[in-house]
């Protein structure tokens, strides 16, 4: 790391940095969604290595007036509609427009959604790096037409990108055969766990340490919360509640079904969206993790529990196989019944204080942020190469790397 720092010194003395809009995404900090999270840390990565990165962010999470810039990042708000199904569409449009005009050096587009307009961003000229997060096209809220264009844009950022980046190796490898084009796998990130002692947060919820079962995850049917409180709703241990920590996106009839179920079941408490010292205190003291979802790409969630030494309880899913939590247990999508076994084993012999962190060593390097952007940045240097940079020389920290090693 320090070497990649005084060779990206060396080179803004000498060239200017390498600049990076990305788009499709709503807006950080502290907006939820695994892509917003990835694009906030992956985002002050790069700035810390060199890159001049602009962060393209929808009106409705960037207020007026707030500062432009926020750890060496330089937000820009373009408007967007507040309207599901809508939203990323038209903002990720305006995003390229604006993007033509100020001619960053990468354009990196997030989501198959918005990646629908990397043929546009083609034909304006930009270099454009597309990554995929997530299979969107299987999740049940999405009707027939939405899932036609969420393919459509699945398509067109795989076949005309100048660089690919996948969130897992399951998914870049099931693009590589569908598509036949060369695609990286990048994982996501997680930061350090911030272990907290204080319990004050827990009392306001009403929760007591090491009684509560944690689940973190957006109001989603993807997410499936329902299949979660039905199998919370078998176990025969009253003392340990469950902390369901996630808002919806937009306020549908899931949302309302799982309000209804939460309200109607009780030991549940619904916390809406938390980050900080909120959420790192929710993982600090729960007594486990779950997420019942029915795909993923690679949830940021399971490893952030992982970190802080949670004991997991996933669906039984590629993309959480892949990601080989130590002591992880599973689960067939959608069986309630199996779910909560699972529950009622962790509720009769809680984890203790002292499961090894030694264990998550391996997982915290794997996903640690200064590593992803250093190979993010060697897909931007390859999309470039042999193309002519829109103003000046580029300085690339990734490519130097590469040639000293």
């Amino acid at each position: 790391m320090n070497q990649m720092a005084n060779l990206a010194q060396i080179g803004r003395q000498e060239r200017r940095a390498l600049r990076v809009a990305i788009l499709g995404f709503r807006g950080f900090p502290n907006v939820q969604g695994g892509a917003e999270k990835h694009v906030e840390s992956l985002s002050c990565a790069l700035a810390e290595i060199g890159c001049d990165v602009e962060a393209i962010m929808r009106s409705p999470y960037l207020a007026k007036g707030e500062d432009a810039r926020w750890r060496n990042v330089k937000r820009s708000r373009i408007w967007s509609p507040r309207t599901f199904g809508i939203e990323p569409f038209v903002h990720t449009f305006l995003g390229v427009i604006h993007a033509a005009f100020n001619r960053p050096d990468i354009l990196h587009i997030h989501a198959i959604g918005p990646a629908l307009f990397t043929p546009l961003a083609r034909a304006f000229g930009l270099r454009v790096v597309v990554t995929h997060h997530v299979l969107n096209y299987e999740n049940e809220k999405w009707g027939p037409i939405g899932r036609s264009i969420l393919r459509f844009g699945e398509w067109a950022g795989m076949r005309f990108a100048n660089g690919r980046i996948a969130v897992s190796k399951g998914l870049a490898e099931q693009m590589a055969r569908a598509y036949q084009i060369p695609i990286v796998a990048i994982p996501n990130g997680i930061e350090k766990p911030q272990k907290m002692q204080s319990t004050e947060i827990l009392g306001a919820f009403g929760l007591s340490a090491k009684r509560y079962l944690i689940s973190v995850a957006r109001i989603d049917e993807q997410k499936r919360q329902l299949d979660l409180i039905a199998a919370y709703a078998r176990l025969s241990a009253p003392e340990w509640k469950l902390a369901l920590v996630g808002g919806a996106d937009y306020s549908g009839s899931y949302a309302r079904a799982v309000a209804d179920a939460a309200r109607e079941t009780p030991g549940i408490v619904m916390l809406g969206h938390q980050t900080g010292i909120a959420l790192a205190e929710l993982y600090s003291h729960a007594g486990a993790f779950v997420l019942p979802s029915t795909h993923e790409g690679q949830p940021i969630a399971v490893l952030e529990a992982a970190s802080y030494g949670l004991p997991v309880i996933l669906s039984d899913i590629d993309a959480h196989r892949e990601l080989a939590v130590p002591g992880a247990r599973y689960f067939k999508v959608g069986d309630a019944a199996a779910l909560a076994a699972h529950l009622e084993e962790i509720c009769a012999a809680p984890a203790s204080e002292s499961s090894a962190p030694g264990e998550y060593a391996g997982l915290l390097a794997k996903h640690d942020w200064h590593t992803i952007a250093q190979q993010t940045l060697a897909v931007y240097c390859d999309a470039l190469s042999g193309s002519k940079p829109a103003r000046g020389a580029v300085d690339f920290p990734a490519a130097k790397m590469r040639e000293s090693s």
